[in-house]
This record gives C-alpha cells, structure tokens and sequence, in this order.
C-alpha cells in the first residue's frame, strides 16, 4: 500500500476496514498494527475503519458484544448494513437506491 498509495489511496477511499482480535492467534495483529499507523496518516486519508477486539482471537469480526463462537454466525447480520450504508453514501447521482431495499 505505502508503495503504490498515490495510486491506490483514491480507489481505496472509504473501502479497506480490517477487524482483528489483539490476541491473534497467527499474530496478524502486529501487521494490523503496522497497516494501521500507515492508514491514519495516508494521503488520502482512507476513510476506512480499523477496530480490535479486547483478548480477542484469530477471526474476531468487529463484534464487541458477542463471543467470536457466536458472532461468526451472525456475519450477514453485521455487514450488510454497512454495506448499504456505503453503497448509499458513494452512489453516483441519479442511481436507482430504492428498488433494492425491502
């Protein structure tokens, strides 16, 4: 990402979220920190969302409230209203945002 950022940063806008427990079992939650020092102060700014889940383990999801046993269950429930919230934030003018929500 640093290397290719003025590229990528305005095509990233708003898209890269990355959700990992402190306690990765892999410990991928050293590179999340790594990528998160570079995403706080990119140029563009990214406008994404970095989150950490308190002892959490490998595949924590960005669910303070459950268990990762449960919260994995629940994927769909979590994101589709991000997604929706996004779609409906970046839609070029004009673009149909009713005909699909029901």
């Amino acid at each position: 990402m640093r290397r290719d950022w003025e590229e990528l940063g305005p095509k990233l806008r708003g898209k890269i979220n990355i959700y990992c427990g402190d306690m990765d079992n892999y410990y991928l939650n050293n590179a999340v920190y790594l990528a998160e020092d570079f995403l706080e102060n990119s140029q563009p700014y990214y406008q994404g969302e970095v989150d950490y889940g308190d002892r959490a383990e490998h595949c924590w999801n960005g669910d303070h409230s459950q268990p990762n046993y449960i919260s994995r269950l629940r994927y769909h429930r979590m994101f589709i209203p991000k997604g929706v919230a996004h779609i409906l934030k970046t839609a070029p003018t004009g673009a149909d945002l009713s005909s699909w929500r029901y």
